[in-house]
């Protein structure tokens, strides 16, 4: 069953993503694709409260490979909260050289949807700053991180608006009233959690919030608008095939 609802998510991203579908088509692909995503997570998280054994915690380590690696960790990071995992920022250097990763935790389902989002956003940020100049006499560099920045930031208010609803209609169907279901629902969420939190805990005793950075670049308004346009169902990735995401 699910699987299957996977593949429909696929097959819309398929049509939205071709050059051949017009701006409104593709708008119309991508928000389905959204609602798909959404309802497969609460889906989820409903069948493990009955039955615990279907979708247990796990973690999941991305490398995130330069130019801007930092920038592709924080719209790592974002999507991973807004899907309910939790991500930890590691850094090591190998031969003098900076290595970025980040450690996700989540139960399956979630670690496998926000790896499939996280793919599928940054091949489409890469397509778009391939296309996008920077103003004349602007840093590139500065310009193409308020660029990211700016197309986290609407990405991330678009999944957290495609959740809610998902949540929503959820929770009209679970109870015999309106209260009940709202109340059934937000438990199994907020069980689902307490439990991705213990595990990070476990594995990261001692955190600490990493610093906020500041930019400079123009880009964010730019940036942010082709987050509004943005596919937010995945990308095509092997679900058993887990693995680094290349540098843009």
């Amino acid at each position: 069953m699910y699987d299957h609802i996977l593949a429909r998510i696929r097959k819309l991203l398929a049509k939205a993503e071709n050059p051949a579908a017009s701006p409104a088509e593709a708008e119309a692909y991508t928000a389905k694709a959204a609602e798909l995503i959404a309802k497969y997570g609460i889906d989820r998280a409903l069948l493990a409260q009955r039955d615990p054994t279907s979708d247990v915690v796990g973690d999941l380590v991305v490398e995130v490979d330069p130019p801007y690696a930092l920038d592709k960790a924080v719209l790592l990071q974002r999507v991973a909260v807004e899907l309910r995992c939790a991500a930890v920022q590691r850094t090591r250097y190998d031969a003098g050289t900076k290595q970025l990763s980040i450690h996700l935790f989540g139960f399956e389902s979630d670690l496998v949807r926000t790896e499939l989002l996280y793919t599928s956003l940054l091949l489409q940020a890469t397509s778009n700053l391939a296309r996008t100049s920077a103003p004349f006499g602007e840093s590139v560099a500065a310009f193409r991180r308020s660029w990211l920045a700016g197309f986290t930031t609407a990405v991330t208010r678009r999944l957290r608006e495609a959740e809610a609803r998902a949540q929503q209609q959820a929770a009209g169907q679970a109870g015999r009233t309106a209260e009940e279901g709202e109340r059934s629902v937000a438990l199994a969420l907020a069980d689902r959690t307490r439990d991705v939190a213990r595990a990070m805990k476990a594995a990261y005793p001692h955190l600490r919030q990493a610093q906020p950075r500041s930019l400079s670049g123009s880009g964010r308004a730019s940036g942010y608008a082709a987050g509004q346009r943005a596919d937010l169902g995945g990308a095509r990735v092997d679900r058993g095939a887990r693995r680094s995401i290349a540098g843009a």
